[in-house]
């Protein structure tokens, strides 16, 4: 166990992009205008999710927007840690063809993570479900 960890928790170290790989995630401004511009959203009580299929690929990307509004530096990069674990350990491979966008609210700084954990868990659950459902050329 780490000194740095807190006991009970996983030491994460040391997994070289194992737990989050570049493929897994949103990189591209281009990628999130266009997941914004023609993607569905999903809202719950702590993050709006928008997703929007792929034409091509497999597998989810996951990006995330925490805007100067909710807080400063320190805070955001709080905000981003718990929904990457969060994401992480949501995560089915291979899911869908499908990019991502998770809006956090102020309120992630400070819940619960298992609450914010199952959020994440549902609103993928939700996509799983509306991706199976339409048709795989529309999106």
């Amino acid at each position: 166990m780490s000194a740095l960890a807190p006991e009970g928790a996983p030491d994460l170290r040391g997994q070289g992009g194992k737990k989050n790989p570049r493929s897994g995630r949103l990189l591209r401004h281009a990628d999130f205008e266009r997941v914004y511009k023609q993607g569905r959203r999903h809202f719950s009580t702590n993050i709006t999710v928008f997703y929007l299929r792929r034409a091509e690929g497999e597998g989810m990307r996951v990006g995330f927007t925490v805007g100067r509004a909710l807080g400063g530096a320190v805070d955001r990069n709080r905000m981003k840690r718990r929904l990457r674990e969060a994401v992480r350990l949501s995560r089915t491979s291979p899911g869908p063809a499908v990019d991502v966008v998770i809006n956090p609210k102020k309120s992630v700084r400070t819940v619960e993570f298992s609450v914010l954990l199952a959020e994440v868990s549902r609103a993928f659950e939700v996509i799983r479900q509306k991706m199976a459902d339409e048709p795989r050329g529309k999106g």
